[in-house]
């Protein structure tokens, strides 16, 4: 499959630059990716569409303030790090600009209680760092750290979490579950209210957010691994819900992914408590064996993320879809509207 076939043209003026003032406002494109029938609904009439025994799975990871700005210690010129995986023992995973000047053993100051070295290079942009530092490291980064805001982006944002999701909880995401945005802690209390389930899964958000796809056919794309975690409580709500013939509805193209990578896991059986790295790459042509229905933003050209709901619903249904918003003017991208496939 060429990449190209998941083009299509976005008009700038569509890319939402700021959150909307109440987060269930955002509008929301219904596709039944059976028939491909669109219908034109608020976000907040997505609780209608659940039925008692659903289970809704979302991920509670936590966005960190990833952004550093700061100088190279030998000529003062400007450099910014993108903070995307801890690797323990003070070191990070991490994008540098400009790429082409940030070597292995140079050492960026970002004040004088926090400098980094870059101990190796990566491909584009990539480094890990070794960070020293005075004090509690987390402090610092909350201080001193800017929110890991895309950049299709160009307004500043003024509350921190408002690129968080109510639920988030577990730190290390180098980005947010964008598709999770668009609940409020009274919509999940209806939706429970209403019997259908509530379940967390992490999946620390990373590298492969950030880079382009680079080939031109899809087979040949290599995903970044990322971290998950999938509780016990979690688990037993997961096979409760396929055994009663419930609907798995992921919450965003993480949740998707985590679920998916532990449903290959456990080969269709029942899913157990685990944690690991995934690199999973879904594209038309893949089987799903534990999402039925997603909730999810509208996403970039040819990127990752449209293959992946193109699977579920089918390439040709998404288009026309994504066709329709922009025709409807909906917003797109991290703090734009929202598509549910079902």
């Amino acid at each position: 499959m060429n990449v190209d076939d998941y083009d299509f043209h976005l008009p700038e003026e569509l890319i939402a630059q700021t959150p909307l003032p109440d987060r269930s406002s955002s509008r929301l494109l219904m596709v039944n990716k059976e028939n491909g029938d669109l219908t034109h609904r608020h976000f907040t009439d997505i609780l209608e569409q659940f039925r008692p025994g659903d289970t809704l799975v979302l991920n509670d990871t936590r966005v960190i303030p990833a952004r550093l700005f700061g100088v190279k210690e030998d000529t003062g010129a400007k450099a910014e790090v993108l903070l995307l995986k801890n690797l323990g023992e003070d070191k990070w995973e991490a994008l540098v600009k400009p790429g082409k000047k940030l070597k292995t053993g140079a050492v960026i100051v970002f004040s004088d209680e926090l400098r980094a070295v870059i101990e190796d290079e990566a491909d584009m942009g990539g480094r890990t760092l070794r960070f020293i530092y005075k004090g509690i490291f987390q402090e610092i980064l909350d201080r001193l750290g800017s929110m890991p805001l895309p950049p299709y982006i160009k307004e500043t944002l003024d509350d921190r979490e408002r690129y968080q999701t109510v639920y988030a909880k577990h730190e290390g995401s180098a980005a947010a579950p964008t598709a999770g945005l668009h609940f409020t802690k009274e919509l999940l209390e209806q939706i429970a209210a209403k019997g259908v389930n509530i379940a967390y899964i992490t999946l620390h958000v990373g590298l492969g957010t950030f880079r382009p796809m680079s080939v031109d056919k899809v087979e040949e794309h290599v995903m970044h691994a990322e971290y998950y975690e999938l509780s016990k409580e979690t688990a037993d709500i997961l096979n409760d819900a396929r055994q009663r013939g419930g609907r798995i509805i992921a919450v965003g193209t993480t949740s998707c992914r985590t679920l998916e990578t532990v449903g290959r896991q456990f080969e269709g059986g029942p899913l157990a408590e685990c944690s690991g790295w995934t690199d999973i790459f879904i594209f038309p042509g893949y089987k799903f064996t534990v999402v039925n229905a997603l909730i999810t933003n509208f996403h970039l050209p040819k990127s990752t993320l449209v293959m992946l709901v193109s699977a579920l619903a089918g390439r040709e249904r998404i288009l026309a879809a994504y066709e329709e918003a922009i025709a409807g003017k909906y917003r797109f991208f991290s703090f734009g509207d929202a598509m549910f496939i079902y």
